[in-house]
């Protein structure tokens, strides 16, 4: 089994569990809940308590009742907003091989350099490469998530955003691994690959999915999983090398996803 004090962070597997089941709950997710899933994982009391209290500090997560009256959280608008763009990214098809690219031009004074650094972190964020000093690019079909990102944060004063084609003069592929660490990248993937493709194997050799089994490498498979979309923005595999190992770990998870989802939300009771 994962180590998950060593791979998996509580607060990161609070965020993945309503990614997952949390959004089916009917109403807010009682605490007693949350400390019995996280359980599962792994994960002890004080720690599930404390990770809520991050995540509520950082409006992600909001105290409410139950309709039976106990205590719960429930997720704020803007984290709804966080997961529904992420499931485009998560759950995603393959890319189209010609579908342009979204540039972000943007100039902040140097009087707001806190202001750059967090624009500069939140493009990385969501997966874009550096083309300039300033120019930040992408697969055009992340414009939305990247308009509802910048809007949140309250930094599109400051930005420009354009749809566009590589016209010249390095070739795209060359250019590409200029703007991307795809070396980066294909670790993160291969890391991946060796956490969870064993996993994989092991549920192909099973003829049974009890929930809470089911559940428990389930939720650590997209916890590990739901960074890569952002790392990996979804390149065409055009521009890729030829032994780019992301259709592999794609097809783990979405194998996993295809076998242990449906079966974990029994043991969730969603």
């Amino acid at each position: 089994m994962i180590n998950v004090s060593e791979q998996h962070a509580p607060r990161s597997l609070i965020v993945t569990l309503y990614g997952a089941y949390g959004r089916s709950w009917p109403g807010p997710v009682p605490v007693a809940e949350l400390i019995r899933l996280l359980a599962a994982v792994g994960v002890d009391a004080p720690s599930v308590r404390s990770a809520v209290s991050r995540l509520k500090r950082r409006g992600l997560l909001l105290p409410a009742r139950t309709a039976q009256g106990t205590a719960g959280y429930e997720l704020s608008r803007d984290a709804r907003q966080v997961l529904d763009d992420g499931d485009r990214r998560i759950y995603a098809a393959a890319p189209a091989a010609d579908e342009g690219w979204v540039l972000a031009v943007f100039s902040v004074p140097e009087s707001e350099r806190q202001r750059r650094h967090v624009l500069r972190s939140r493009l990385a964020s969501l997966g874009f490469g550096t083309a300039a000093p300033g120019v930040w690019i992408a697969p055009a079909r992340l414009y939305d998530e990247t308009r509802h990102a910048l809007q949140r944060l309250r930094l599109e004063a400051y930005v420009d955003l354009f749809h566009g084609e590589h016209l010249g003069f390095t070739p795209t592929a060359d250019a590409v691994a200029r703007w991307w660490d795809l070396a980066a990248i294909a670790q993160q993937h291969e890391a991946f690959l060796e956490r969870h493709a064993p996993v994989l194997r092991a549920w192909e050799r099973r003829p049974d999915t009890p929930p809470q089994d089911a559940y428990r490498d389930y939720l650590l498979a997209l916890d590990s999983w739901r960074r890569l979309p952002y790392a990996d923005p979804g390149l065409p595999a055009r521009l890729l090398p030829a032994d780019w190992p992301g259709a592999r770990s794609a097809a783990v998870f979405q194998a996993l996803h295809a076998r242990l989802r449906d079966a974990g939300a029994a043991f969730v009771g969603v």
